[in-house]
């Protein structure tokens, strides 16, 4: 099997080409099972603040050709107030994406699109879908949008009218993939593409985004990529690490403090003699 170009590598210097929207046209098609085609790329306000977000994360902002926006991201480590980061991200579109003096018959449809390469929450599936609905207190029922609100706002139910979520947690996939959207996955999971692949987007990969059609400085740069997202990941798990062992030595100085033995300072904490006794 040939190996392809990550896909965040290939939101940062291929896909905002527009002869490479069909990879993103693709992916969204199959995640929204509707054709989505692109009508334009926008800016898009990636934080990247320091050495840590630049390899870290990556995002794209898509309009498509109903002028819903799409927001994509790429998170490669742990965020743990990711989901606060989402609705911040499709907020923020919301409010800046209506002309002030505008009616709110005008504000866009947002979709956030969040690829992780974490484990975000808890949860046995890998991937999520969110959106909004009203539910009645009393008699359970949906709150539906009136004849003349679906003429108006050409949708069917309220929910078509607010942000809606995505999250595939791509490393929680670990099947065979037999859908289009397990084909995505696997390919954002493993960087290749099934054999008999049939999902939209997926042939434009086979074709665009090979490591063999990059230059070698284009190699260069994407294997240093590859590099530091190793290194940041160790680096953060060294940092877990040593806060825990923090933690044990803190917690272990606190039970010899209160008079406790050492065999049952071990017991709580793990700690051997010698590491205790140097406490």
């Amino acid at each position: 099997m040939e190996n392809y170009i990550r896909f965040d590598w290939a939101m940062k210097r291929l896909l905002r080409n527009k002869a490479n929207y069909a990879v993103l046209e693709g992916l969204l098609t199959t995640l929204l099972e509707e054709k989505v085609t692109i009508h334009r790329l926008l800016e898009s306000e990636s934080n990247q603040e320091d050495e840590f977000d630049k390899y870290n994360r990556v995002d794209m902002l898509a309009e498509n050709s109903k002028g819903e926006l799409v927001l994509i991201e790429v998170q490669n480590n742990n965020e743990f107030a990711y989901f606060q980061r989402m609705l911040f991200g499709a907020s923020k579109l919301v409010t800046e994406y209506i002309n002030r003096g505008e009616g709110y018959e005008n504000v866009r449809k947002v979709y956030s699109v969040n690829i992780v390469y974490f484990s975000l929450g808890h949860g046995k599936d890998f991937v999520y879908h969110g959106k909004t609905e009203f539910i009645g207190v009393h008699e359970g029922d949906v709150l539906e949008l009136s004849p003349f609100q679906k003429q108006t706002f050409k949708v069917d139910k309220v929910s078509q009218l607010y942000p809606e979520y995505y999250i595939l947690k791509v490393n929680d996939f670990n099947r065979v993939a037999t859908t289009p959207l397990e084909e995505w996955i696997y390919y954002l999971n493993t960087g290749n593409v099934p054999e008999h692949a049939t999902a939209p987007g997926l042939e434009t990969v086979k074709e665009q985004l090979k490591l063999d059609c990059m230059s070698r400085e284009e190699l260069k740069a994407y294997y240093k990529h590859l590099d530091n997202i190793v290194i940041l990941r160790d680096n953060i798990k060294t940092e877990r690490a040593e806060g825990r062992a923090e933690g044990i030595t803190t917690v272990a100085r606190n039970l010899k403090s209160l008079g406790l033995t050492t065999e049952q300072i071990q017991a709580a904490t793990g700690l051997t003699t010698e590491e205790i006794n140097r406490l």
